[in-house]
């Protein structure tokens, strides 16, 4: 009996160790990957080896809008300053119970108009639609019933005159080139469907007319620890399955989509909490199974700054709502897994979100509940277990902050010494106390699903750090 008991632990140790190893080497992969990539544009920019070109992609930007009453203005106004010169804003107003609409019908004189909208995509009810044009940009207004986000870009979608569209988050403001940089693979290659954006967070930043002018690391370590996830993840694995068509994820808050592939697929679905990967999944099974010549593209130097959980709790709310959207999108479309006519995205793409995203809190539950039960019967080596957890922690957190600091330096960002002291320490925490929140949040995240399972939960914001200088010239252009 302990002889089978002995060999039980030995089979799920090396089980574990391999699913470490897997984890691990994609990240080292994909972060050196992610690295050199970044280097070497950042060089090509330094002695300006680009292709310069006057030609304009004629883009709607979506902006989905429930009670954001203290940013949406803010988000409105950046985007007026963008260095383009073909675009409209649409912004969608979900049946907010703020003052969300009057918010920007004071901040940009927008008057109510009789405007038909084609509903090719199925939403909710248009209440009322106002627009306005500020410095030759049509801003549109739509007024709805209340459908949720999705219904929302769906809304925004029938709205749209141009032939693209952008979607982002009523927190979120563009940096002033975010623009000509997500249509560049437009103009080279007529079979883009969707185009992601890099997002970095707001919380530490400021912009002046769309450009960043300063940036410090916070004292908040929750937010820290976030700036540091987001630019490893945007940074190592989206750059690394970009050049094999593999990307799953399109982050919400910034990304471009081809209106009529949009359109063909019944555009985003409005019962998941996952909406934006849903869509880009869709897409690629869409275009697959109908044998569309098709790219999927990620744009690092197209940059969001969005904000984010400031708060364990908001932070929580966010990541159940990211995990959930996972589990839908991925339960959706399990099809695709191991597919040989999905190619990289069966075999790769789809294997990783569901054996390192979806499963990974579960796997590392029954690991950690293993290690406790060897311990009680005297089959571990404490002392190994211990340094080798520890040299794994300190391995994430070498790369974590490789990441952060090849995006620090290919974006010519000036960081303090205090800064680079708050940057190691926070990647350390990060590495192994942020992890254990995610992974608790996740293994919680299903409980109360069926009552809560498109319930959203609300997030407290703060007002964009915008320069006064860059509020006063858009209000300027707009009077």
């Amino acid at each position: 009996m302990f002889d089978a008991i002995k060999l039980f632990y030995s089979c799920v140790g090396v089980i574990f160790v391999i699913y470490l190893l897997g984890y691990s080497t994609f990240l080292m992969l994909s972060v050196i990957y992610g690295s050199l990539d970044l280097y070497k544009e950042n060089k090509k920019k330094k002695y300006h080896n680009e292709i310069s070109h006057d030609y304009y992609v004629p883009v709607t930007i979506i902006v989905p809008a429930y009670n954001e009453e203290i940013t949406v203005a803010d988000t409105v106004k950046s985007l007026l300053m963008m260095d383009y010169r073909l675009y409209e804003i649409v912004v969608v107003d979900d049946g907010s119970s703020d003052n969300t609409t009057q918010v920007l019908l004071d901040t940009f004189s927008l008057r109510k108009v009789n405007r038909p909208i084609n509903r090719q995509i199925p939403c909710k009810r248009v209440i009322n639609v106002y627009e306005t044009v500020v410095n030759g940009i049509t801003v549109t207004l739509v007024q709805k019933e209340n459908g949720g986000k999705a219904d929302a870009l769906n809304m925004g979608i029938n709205a749209s005159r141009y032939p693209y569209f952008i979607c982002m988050d009523a927190d979120s403001v563009l940096q002033k080139d975010s623009l000509k940089e997500i249509v560049k693979p437009v103009l080279q290659d007529d079979t883009i469907v969707a185009v992601g954006g890099l997002v970095r967070i707001s919380n530490c930043a400021v912009l002046n007319e769309g450009e960043l002018v300063d940036y410090h690391m916070p004292w908040n370590p929750i937010v820290g620890m976030q700036i540091l996830e987001y630019d490893r993840s945007f940074m190592a694995s989206r750059i690394f399955l970009d050049k094999f068509n593999g990307n799953l994820i399109i982050s919400g808050a910034f990304g471009l989509f081809r209106k009529d592939m949009a359109a063909a697929v019944k555009g985003y679905d409005t019962n998941t909490m996952g909406e934006d990967m849903e869509l880009v999944v869709k897409l690629h099974s869409f275009c697959r199974i109908n044998k569309i010549p098709y790219s999927i593209r990620y744009v690092p130097d197209a940059i969001c700054w969005s904000q984010c959980p400031s708060s364990i709790k908001d932070l929580k709310k966010q990541r159940r709502r990211w995990y959930l959207g996972l589990f839908q999108c991925l339960s959706k479309h399990h099809r695709m897994f191991l597919a040989p006519e999905f190619g990289v995205v069966g075999y790769v793409s789809y294997l990783y979100y569901l054996l390192y995203e979806l499963l990974s809190p579960f796997i590392e539950l029954f690991g950690l509940l293993t290690i406790i039960l060897a311990y009680a019967v005297n089959l571990i080596n404490v002392p190994f277990m211990v340094l080798f957890f520890m040299i794994y922690a300190l391995y994430g957190a070498v790369l974590t902050i490789t990441a952060f600091f090849a995006r620090i330096y290919t974006q010519n960002i000036k960081l303090s010494f205090l800064d680079v002291v708050k940057s190691i320490y926070l990647c350390i925490s990060e590495s192994v106390f942020f992890r254990f929140i995610q992974a608790f949040t996740r293994m919680t995240a299903f409980i109360g699903y069926r009552k809560k399972k498109n319930v959203w939960g609300q997030i407290r914001r703060q007002k964009i750090q915008l320069k006064q200088s860059e509020e006063q010239k858009v209000e300027g252009k707009n009077a």
